[in-house]
């Protein structure tokens, strides 16, 4: 079962055997929320997130570092990769 969410403060440990953080430069990551016309709010919120790698850091520090797996989402061969990587 795959779950997708953006926050660590919802699920508990116990139901994860993997947690994974997907990571992206921050310039491709405002050319994206640019292209899906996001608000200047709702583009600089994610933004300071990635900077200050808020996502990385709550999974960390809600779940067990060694099941938190960050992994780059820059290109679609990194996505490629990753769905390899994930499916194994």
């Amino acid at each position: 079962v795959v779950v997708d969410y953006h926050s660590c403060d919802f699920f508990p440990e116990r139901w994860f055997d993997l947690v994974v953080v997907l990571r992206v430069r921050t310039e491709v990551l405002h050319e994206r929320l640019t292209k899906r016309e996001y608000s200047q709010k709702k583009l600089n919120d994610n933004m300071q997130c990635e900077i200050m790698d808020v996502l990385l850091t709550e999974a960390k520090e809600s779940y067990k570092e060694e099941i938190v797996q960050d992994l780059p989402s820059n290109s679609i061969e990194e996505m490629e990769a990753n769905v390899q990587t994930l499916a194994k």
